[in-house]
């Protein structure tokens, strides 16, 4: 290897030899049989989409910097990679190109493989799995069956989003002003059966957790905590005027304002507005315009606040007064009791409705040093001293929840809850290329669990594409019946799981991935949790709050031990790039591949000016944006391997920004850190050739100017340690070599 670094600096020529060298000896082969402290470092694996893009190359590098620093500081460092490879676009893409999703799935998986190993990450490729291999999808739908088995599974009929194109449910955060994020189609809401875990019940662990991860970013956690939401306060009843036998159960964190509640609200599918709507014809109306709710949360906040009036009236729990009852489409029945008593005078929400329907508004929360007379011009939400309130007057939010708690609780009429914004996970796909749901519908209509022997229950092939377009492979008869031992013939689930599903645990499996008789063995104990996982910030929340809960049920089985399952994370910023692009026609807009324009730059090498180079049409340049395809903007890996060479491109993607923050991609910067390269090369060149001469140097004897080299090479690698290892800022590291290597190179060898 050491004659190589004689010859010029050729990349083609250098990193496959390097390479297939580590690959015939394992270099980084992973082995539990070590007294090194162990480390393990994962990046979030991905879907075989076909091709790297650059945001992969940078995650990737991430943590290969990182796993490299560890293994020559003295780690036993297992880095694993796989493949997330069950889900609905490479359905789609089967469908189109008329193959199997197996064989597009596995072919796309060979070709990034050999795009990661050209890169030179340093992968223990012996613990290689895909999501979609039977030996890996047989024990999730084992532990499915285990989860079921303790009461953490259930099925029921629900409204969901249903997209009519990709005829599949989509969760909430799927569903972008009101159409699919992926088809664009208008979202339906459709009542079908569905499976659930029950993530809810670890709602108060996986909020508590959060506090003993001192080593994840505060915005992640901040974004988990608001994701469970959880709330404390009280449920309050309400009778109704008139005898009538129903009641209303409204649960509000701020029971400071209950004196200012001027009417109550349900939702269309509340069981008093679907009673109401029997007899009255507008209600009737009302409910059927708004069977189809948005519930994604942004477009749910946006949205006009409509209603009508049920013509019932609630009696106040405490002043006897009568509030007027409204269904209205801002309140859900899937959040809280699907009532809610409104208070106008201290909620936007409530005060955009009073408006509109014209009714009473009655301040009761004032600001500490404010005054009772203030006109309020809109609601007044923050916390404060009671005014209007009778015997609670002058109390602060404090002591008038727990005064109006006890006075409430004297008549029966409240009790003291805490709620969680968090909902069970909804984990099945109405599609064909995910796992099978391990569960049989016997002709009672009891549900039953696959027997062990028979796992995994294989997902069919397909020889006719047009019999899986919708789902429908499952549905046929020799997939769905089932002999079982009575010999009456059961039903098999035909839905598969959520692939949300897959990438829950496959950080554990990478432990034992050989592992034939067992989910995990001893492995698992000795590399979890995980020391730092990398990732992007759009996996903040589903992913990783899925992943924790999933961790602590394979603890509670006994599977793991500890409590959570990765102890550092690092969110990486984008790749951004500008866009070049003209207005079509029709109105449209047509982007264009950077490697199909000319640019022209100003003396910074900013892009300035732009034009197609078959045509010499002008081109818009547009402004920086993430990397994607449906904005063309992506620059390609292997091209940038074979004319620079994986070093420079994994060089820059570190040295151009932090890791944390974005990264705006520039030719001429890449052309910068292949220059630095070659010149490091050089260095080295002529480091071996002085020694050579010289042999071993003698510390004791150096020269003044000799001895600031010295203390200045000590002072980087000081410097280096602490930014690879503590602060994790590559790009300063870098910075600081670099500057090394100019004085290096000034300094004259005597």
């Amino acid at each position: 290897m050491l004659d190589l670094i004689k010859n010029d600096y050729e990349p083609a020529i250098l990193e496959p030899e390097v390479q297939n060298y580590w690959h015939e000896k394992k270099v980084f082969k992973a082995s539990e049989e070590s007294e090194k402290t162990k480390f393990y470092c994962l990046s979030m694996f991905p879907y075989p989409s076909g091709r790297l893009h650059m945001g992969h190359v940078r995650n990737y590098t991430i943590g290969d910097v990182i796993s490299r620093f560890k293994r020559l500081s003295g780690f036993n460092v297992m880095q694993p990679m796989g493949w997330d490879a069950f889900g609905l676009p490479a359905e789609n893409a089967a469908i189109d190109n008329n193959v199997e999703p197996c064989k597009w799935t596995y072919d796309n998986i060979d070709y990034m493989r050999g795009q990661l190993k050209a890169l030179g990450f340093s992968y223990d490729w012996d613990r290689e799995f895909a999501t979609c291999d039977p030996d890996y999808y047989k024990w999730e739908q084992w532990f499915f069956k285990k989860m079921y088995s303790k009461g953490l599974v259930y099925k029921e009929d629900a409204e969901v989003n249903w997209d009519p194109v990709d005829e599949t449910v989509l969760a909430n955060e799927q569903v972008i002003d009101g159409k699919g994020w992926r088809s664009g189609a208008t979202i339906e809401r459709r009542r079908i059966p569905q499976w659930y875990l029950k993530i809810t019940d670890y709602a108060d662990e996986l909020l508590s957790g959060l506090r003993e991860l001192d080593e994840w970013p505060e915005s992640v956690k901040t974004m988990q905590r608001n994701w469970i939401g959880r709330s404390q306060g009280l449920l309050i009843e309400f009778s109704l005027s008139g005898g009538r036998e129903n009641k209303l159960e409204v649960f509000t964190t701020r029971p400071d304002t209950l004196m200012g509640a001027t009417y109550l609200a349900v939702a269309p599918d509340h069981p008093l507005a679907i009673q109401v709507a029997k007899e009255n014809e507008e209600v009737n109306n009302f409910i059927s315009e708004n069977q189809d709710i948005p519930i994604s949360q942004s477009q749910f906040d946006k949205m006009e606040k409509k209603g009508v009036s049920t013509g019932l009236l609630a009696i106040h729990p405490l002043t006897g007064s009568e509030l007027p009852i409204w269904v209205a489409n801002f309140v859900l029945m899937g959040y809280g009791t699907g009532a809610v008593m409104s208070v106008p005078a201290h909620d936007y929400r409530d005060w955009e409705f009073a408006k509109k329907y014209g009714l009473s508004i009655q301040q009761v929360v004032v600001p500490s040093r404010g005054t009772s007379n203030e006109v309020l011009s809109e609601a007044f939400v923050e916390k404060g001293i009671l005014i209007n309130s009778g015997p609670f007057d002058g109390l602060d939010f404090q002591s008038s929840f727990e005064a109006i708690e006890r006075e409430l609780k004297k008549n029966g009429k409240a009790k003291k809850k805490i709620q969680y914004r968090l909902r069970d996970w909804l984990i099945s796909r109405q599609r064909y290329w995910g796992c099978p749901i391990p569960m049989i519908q016997l002709k009672s209509g009891d549900l039953v669990s696959e027997d062990d022997e028979n796992l995994p229950v294989l997902l069919p092939t397909s020889k006719e594409l047009e019999s899986f377009s919708s789902g429908s492979l499952l549905d046929s008869d020799e997939f769905r019946n089932v002999s079982m031992r009575n010999g009456e013939i059961g039903k098999r689930e035909k839905d598969t799981f959520d692939t949300f599903f897959e990438s829950s645990w496959y950080f554990a499996r990478f432990c034992s991935y050989d592992a034939s008789n067992n989910i995990l063995d001893q492995r698992a104990r000795y590399w979890l949790p995980v020391d730092i996982y990398i990732g992007g910030i759009e996996h903040a929340v589903l992913h990783l709050l899925y992943a924790r809960f999933f961790f602590k049920a394979m603890r509670d089985e006994g599977l793991v031990s500890g409590d959570e399952p990765f102890k550092k994370l690092l969110t990486q910023g984008m790749v951004c790039k500008e866009t070049y692009f003209v207005d079509s026609d029709d109105g449209k807009i047509k982007y264009f591949r950077p490697e199909e324009v000319l640019i022209e730059t100003d003396a910074k090498g900013k892009p300035v000016k732009a034009s197609l180079k078959s045509s010499g049409v002008p081109v818009k340049i547009g402004p920086v944006e993430k990397m994607s395809k449906s904005k063309n903007n992506g620059v390609d890996p292997d091209a940038l391997i074979k004319k620079y060479g994986a070093d420079t491109v994994r060089l820059y993607t570190m040295f151009a920004s932090p890791p944390e923050q974005s990264l705006e991609w520039s030719d001429s910067s890449l052309e910068g850190s292949f220059r630095f390269i070659k010149s490091l090369w050089k260095l080295v060149q002529k480091h071996l050739s002085v020694g050579e001469l010289r042999g071993a140097i003698d510390v004791t004897t150096l020269a003044e100017e000799e001895e600031k080299i010295r203390r200045r090479v000590h002072q980087t690698i000081s410097k280096v340690s602490d930014d690879f290892d503590r602060r994790l800022k590559f790009n300063t590291a870098i910075a600081s070599v670099m500057e090394l290597c100019n004085l290096l190179q000034k300094f004259e060898i005597k």
